[in-house]
C-alpha cells in the first residue's frame, strides 16, 4: 500500500505538528470509523503515557507528513493530544546564545558519541 492512500491523499495536517511533539491518547474513542494506520497510531499513543511524533512514524514505517495526518485526524476526533516540544536553550533550537551549563552539556554528549562510535 501507498503511503499516501494511508492519509487519503492529504499531505497537510490540520493541526502543526512537530517531530518532537509529544501524543498522548485521551480515551476517548474517535466519533467515525478510521483507517486501520489511525487504529495503530492510537494504540502506539496508548500504549505509552507520551510518544513523539517521530516514534509513531518510525513503528508504523510511514513517513513522518503522513503521520503527522494520521495524528491530526485523531486530534480532531479528541482521541488524541498533542505536547509541543520544549527547548532547554534561550530562543529555542540553536539559541542566540549558549550559557555555559548548556556547552558543557554538548560536549559530554558528543564525548558519548565518540566512545560509541
Amino acid at each position: 500500500m501507498r503511503p499516501y492512500t494511508a492519509s487519503g491523499g492529504r499531505t497537510r495536517p490540520a493541526v502543526a505538528l512537530d517531530l518532537l511533539s509529544l501524543v498522548t491518547a485521551t480515551g476517548a474513542r474517535p466519533r467515525a470509523p478510521l483507517g486501520t494506520e489511525h487504529t495503530l497510531a492510537l494504540r502506539l499513543c496508548a500504549g505509552a503515557a507520551a510518544v513523539s511524533v517521530a516514534e509513531v512514524a518510525g513503528q508504523l514505517r510511514l513517513p513522518a507528513g503522513v503521520v503527522k495526518v494520521l495524528l491530526s485526524d485523531l486530534m480532531e476526533h479528541g482521541a488524541v493530544t498533542a505536547q509541543a516540544p520544549r527547548f532547554p536553550f534561550p530562543g529555542g533550537v540553536g539559541g542566540p546564545a549558549f550559557a555555559a551549563d548548556d556547552q558543557s552539556l554538548l560536549l559530554a554528549v558528543l564525548d558519548g558519541l565518540r566512545k560509541r562510535l
